[in-house]
C-alpha cells in the first residue's frame, strides 16, 4: 500500500468514528483483506480494531531477543494493511527491543492511523521520579509525543500496594491531564479478589486481562464481568494461552471442532469464542509468522460471533484438552531467570507437545539436549518461581512430575 492509499484508508476509519455510538461494531474496507471489524465505547473515543497486534513475539533474528526488522516490518505494514491500528508493546518485551521496533516500524505513518498502548513497568518501579525517566524514555523508543494508551504492567495484590506507595497512579494521572496519555489501564495478572479494589481505586479507561476459553470459568469470566458491570472496556491477552490452544489440541479435540465447522483452525475457534463477549474492545494476539497474521485478519474480517450451539462444541472440545494432564503453561517466561538454572518454560513446552504429539523418545532426547543443569532434577524448590507465575502453577512439583514421566 501506497502513502495515498494508506491515507484513504485513515480517513474512512476517521470518518466513522466520527459518527459516534456505543458498543458498536463497524467496518472499514481493507483490500484484499476483507473487512475489519471494529469496536467503540463512550469513553475510548475511538473505533478500534477488534484485532489488536501483540509486539511481545516478534520474528527474531537467532535466539537473542533481537528483532527481524525485515520481516517485522512486512507484518506491520500488512497489519495497517489490513485493517489492525491498535498496536501493543511494553518495557520488557524483547528484552527492551520492542519498545524500540514500534517506533522504528510505526513511524513510517501517519501517527493518527494507528493506536499504541505501552506500559510502566511496575515491577521494576520504586518511586515518581524513575517513573518519569522511565516514560520518557519510552516516548523516545517509540518515536511518539503520546500514548494511546498506556497500562500500569502486570498488578497484583502485592504489586498494587507498592504502586499505591509509590504514587504511581497519581503520576500518571498526571501525564493524562498533560495529553502524554491520552487513555490509562492496567493489565492484571493476580488472584479474583484483588481485581475489583484496583478496578474501584480510580476512573480507569480500560483494563487488560487473560481470557480465553479455557480460563473462562477458572477465573476470566469473572473479571470480565467485574469490569462490565463498571463500564470499562476490556482488552483481551492471550486469546490462545500463548498458542496452547491453536497448536497443542489433542487431535481428538480438533477433530469435535473440524467436524462442527470443516475448514476452521482451533485459533479460529478460540478467537471467536472470547471476541464474541460485546465488552471487549481488542483481542491481541501476538503474530510471528505471516501466515498467522493472514489467518487472524480472515477471521475478523469481518468478525462472525459464535453462535450458543458452536458454545457447545467448544466445551465439548476443552473437556478433551483439559483430560490430557498438560501444564497450563503460556510461555510468559515472568518464572525466569531460575535461581538454580531450571529452564522452566522450555521444559513445560517440550512436555506439553509430549502430551500431544510427539513421541517420548524424541521428548527424552530434547529434554536431555537441555543439559543436567537446567533439567528439573536441579530445581532446589526455593519457590521464587511460585511467586511471579501468573497461571498459578505450582512449578517445583510438575518439575518433579515431568521428570518422573520422561526419565523414570
Amino acid at each position: 500500500m501506497n502513502r495515498r492509499e494508506f491515507l484513504k484508508t485513515a480517513a474512512a476509519i476517521a470518518a466513522l468514528t466520527a459518527l459516534g455510538g456505543c458498543k458498536k461494531e463497524a467496518t472499514v474496507s481493507s483490500k484484499k483483506q476483507g473487512t475489519m471489524t471494529y469496536r467503540e465505547f463512550p469513553g475510548i473515543g475511538a473505533k478500534i480494531s477488534l484485532l489488536g497486534y501483540g509486539l511481545m513475539r516478534m520474528p527474531k533474528t537467532g535466539q537473542g531477543p533481537e528483532i527481524d526488522k525485515e520481516k517485522g516490518f512486512a507484518l506491520i505494514d500488512k497489519a495497517l494493511k489490513g485493517g489492525i491500528n491498535y498496536f501493543d508493546t511494553a518495557w520488557f518485551y524483547h528484552d527492551g527491543l520492542s519498545e524500540v521496533f514500534a517506533g522504528e516500524a510505526l513511524s513510517r505513518y501517519p501517527r493518527e492511523s494507528y493506536n499504541l498502548a505501552s506500559k510502566l513497568p511496575m515491577r521494576l518501579l520504586e518511586s515518581g521520579e524513575q517513573a518519569e525517566e522511565i516514560f520518557n524514555k519510552q516516548l523516545e523508543k517509540c518515536k511518539v509525543d503520546y500514548f494511546d494508551f498506556y497500562l500500569l504492567h502486570n498488578l497484583n495484590g502485592p504489586l498494587w500496594e507498592k504502586t499505591l506507595a509509590n504514587g504511581a497512579v497519581d503520576f500518571a494521572m498526571t501525564l493524562k491531564g498533560k495529553g502524554k496519555i491520552k487513555r490509562l489501564g492496567f493489565s492484571f495478572h493476580g488472584d479474583n479478589k484483588d481485581f475489583p479494589k484496583i478496578l474501584d481505586y480510580t476512573k480507569w479507561d480500560f483494563v487488560q486481562i487473560q481470557a480465553n476459553y479455557f480460563d473462562w470459568d477458572n477465573f476470566s469470566k469473572e473479571q470480565y464481568e467485574e469490569a462490565t458491570k463498571r463500564g470499562i472496556p476490556v482488552v483481551v491477552m492471550e486469546p490462545l494461552r500463548g498458542g496452547e490452544l491453536a497448536n497443542n489440541l489433542r487431535p481428538a479435540a480438533v477433530e469435535v471442532l473440524e467436524e462442527a465447522k470443516p475448514g476452521s483452525t482451533p485459533a479460529q475457534w478460540a478467537f471467536r469464542f472470547i471476541a464474541s463477549k460485546p465488552n471487549v474492545l481488542t483481542v491481541l494476539s501476538g503474530m510471528t509468522k505471516m501466515e498467522h497474521l493472514e489467518e487472524n485478519l480472515a477471521t475478523f474480517s469481518p468478525f462472525e460471533p459464535i453462535t450458543p450451539e458452536e458454545e457447545q462444541v467448544l466445551a465439548k472440545a476443552l473437556q478433551i484438552y483439559k483430560e490430557d494432564g498438560k501444564v497450563p503453561c503460556t510461555g510468559c517466561r515472568y518464572c525466569t531467570p531460575c535461581p538454580a538454572g531450571v529452564a522452566i518454560p522450555d521444559i513445560f513446552k517440550l512436555y506439553n507437545e509430549y502430551r500431544t504429539k510427539m513421541r517420548k523418545r524424541d521428548a527424552v532426547r530434547e529434554y536431555e539436549n537441555l543439559g543436567k543443569d537446567a533439567m528439573a532434577t536441579a530445581c532446589v524448590e526455593c519457590g521464587a518461581c511460585l511467586k511471579k507465575c501468573p497461571q498459578s502453577i505450582d512449578i517445583p512439583k510438575e518439575l518433579k512430575r515431568i521428570h518422573k514421566e520422561l526419565k523414570g
